[in-house]
């Protein structure tokens, strides 16, 4: 007799289905998410809840406030500043690293060419999501798996607000990618890793501003 498979722990399960909701965008900045509302929502009891609610704190995604529930994570200009100044030093140095293969410059262009067209025709997910995999292709070809679990987590809590960077950014994606291609296609690391500071550089100067002089609620 086979032995069977254990089922999948509810923890997981719920961390899982809470964090597609919150990247999904279905939750506002406003919404409490309750583990009684959540229990019932997943049909399952609130322990597991909770510990799935730490889980996502503890990556940055949401906070909990004792005895209210948990809120989306709103971000100041400073931690805003703080994350794209990570953020462009673990991908500058990925460029300096990467395994330059035939096959992933042509998965870069591929990438551009699908930026630009959904730029064209004003796809805002569509353009976010193949924003985070052309950095997403560059990560997984150093082959770390420990820097593309540092970044995947960056690009999740960067998710939060990628509306307001993309109003600010969106049109100098394809030529910014492009660059890093082509230096990459050249095999001039320090050409990609100075393009790929210049890429994040301007969308973290452009975004701390609108922050910084966005009115006070």
């Amino acid at each position: 007799m086979e032995r069977l498979a254990a089922p999948r722990n509810l923890t997981t399960l719920a961390y899982e289905s809470i964090k597609r909701y919150i990247l999904a965008g279905k939750p506002d900045q406003n919404v409490r998410l309750t583990e009684e509302a959540l229990s019932q929502q997943l049909g399952i009891s609130k322990s597991p809840i909770r510990e799935a609610l730490n889980a996502l704190q503890n990556e940055g995604l949401i906070r909990i406030e004792p005895r209210r529930g948990a809120y989306l994570r709103q971000f100041s200009a400073k931690e805003v500043e703080d994350l794209y100044n990570l953020r462009e030093v673990l991908e500058a140095y990925a460029v300096s690293i990467v395994k330059i293969t035939p096959e992933l410059v042509r998965e870069l262009q591929a990438s551009i060419k699908r930026t630009a067209k959904f730029l064209k025709s004003d796809d805002r997910n569509g353009h976010i999501e193949e924003d985070i995999r052309f950095h997403g292709t560059i990560a997984k070809a150093t082959e770390n798996q420990e820097l593309c679990r540092v970044l995947e987590n960056i690009q999740n809590q960067i998710w939060l607000f990628r509306c307001r960077s993309y109003d600010l950014s969106s049109s100098s994606a394809p030529k910014a990618h492009a660059a890093i291609a082509k230096a990459l296609e050249d095999k001039n690391r320090k050409q990609a890793q100075a393009a790929m500071r210049e890429h994040i550089g301007h969308v973290r100067e452009r975004l701390v501003e609108s922050l910084e002089s966005a009115p006070s609620e």
